[in-house]
């Protein structure tokens, strides 16, 4: 019988060991899954995920701005005299594409013509704003930003609290009744920084003097063209020799895409001004086509 203890005594000392080591690994899986012996659990809930980041933009690519007016509308913001070619009349409609480093994030386009009665300027730009941290604000909200900061240059009002953007994308309210014009963007800042500060209160009004004598007329916010826009009306000094010229820039945003119109009009008789009513109603029916073609 002492052989056969000695011999159990061996095996017991043997497998002990062994036995300790495993109980130790399932007591450590079992504290690192929380308990239940399921893994990844614990760390779930205890770690949390991130904020997936924002969808991209709804435009993905921009349409070729010099065939993006039609020819009828061409013609009547840009009528050609009779004695133009036919070679010249569609050199004159086919425009001049802007030099562009990247034709899907910035085009644009340029006509120009003179006639007896003025000299007549046509632009049209698109412009694609991609957010490089979608985590931080989405294609929309820069492109907000970029719009603000426009209207900001234009010298007029921000839009009212209830069309503000979320935190981060823009000013949160308009100017109060007699705050001054808003402030231009700080120094360096580019198209796609932050969104300009509230302006100061100066008793000054909120918006440029309108150059045509009637408020209606003059530079304004636009109700109702793409997400938002604002028409700004500008005069040129008067000279002895030279007429006033009227320039009318619409700019206007749609999603991530933000439009600009210009439209210039230099009578050749001095001390002739154009009729802002004429020129406005011109430049805003193309930006409205042209609004109609993003959202198609």
């Amino acid at each position: 019988m002492g052989d056969v203890e000695r011999t159990r005594t061996r095996v017991r000392r043997r497998f002990l060991p062994g036995i300790a080591v495993l109980t130790a690994l399932v007591a450590g899986a079992t504290a690192c899954t929380g308990g239940d012996g399921i893994g990844g659990i614990g760390d779930q809930k205890n770690g949390g995920s991130s904020a997936a980041p924002a969808q991209p933009g709804k435009y993905r690519s921009l349409p070729q701005p010099c065939k993006a007016v039609d020819g009828k509308r061409l013609r009547a913001l840009l009528p050609a005299t009779d004695s133009l070619t036919t070679e010249q009349r569609e050199q004159l409609y086919a425009g001049t594409a802007e030099p562009s480093y990247d034709a899907d994030r910035h085009v644009g386009c340029r006509w120009n013509t003179q006639t007896p009665e003025a000299a007549l300027l046509l632009s049209v730009t698109f412009e694609r704003v991609v957010s490089y941290d979608r985590a931080a604000a989405s294609d929309d909200d820069k492109a907000r930003q970029v719009y603000l900061r426009r209207l900001t240059d234009a010298h007029l009002s921000f839009p009212s609290p209830s069309a503000s953007p979320s935190p981060g994308s823009g000013p949160a309210s308009s100017p109060s009744p007699g705050s001054g014009p808003a402030s231009s963007p700080s120094p360096g800042s580019g198209p796609t920084g932050g969104a300009p500060q509230s302006p100061p209160a100066t008793g000054a009004p909120t918006s440029s003097p309108s150059p045509t004598g009637s408020p209606e007329l003059g530079s304004r916010v636009l109700e109702g063209l793409g997400s938002e826009g604002f028409l700004e009306d500008k005069l040129g000094a008067a000279g002895a020799t030279a007429a006033q010229a009227r320039t009318v820039r619409i700019v206007f945003r749609t999603s991530n895409v933000i439009v600009t119109v210009e439209y210039s009009v230099q009578p050749s008789a001095p001390g002739k001004v154009p009729p802002a009513a004429e020129t406005q109603d011109k430049t805003r029916q193309l930006a409205e086509a042209l609004a109609e073609r993003f959202s198609e």
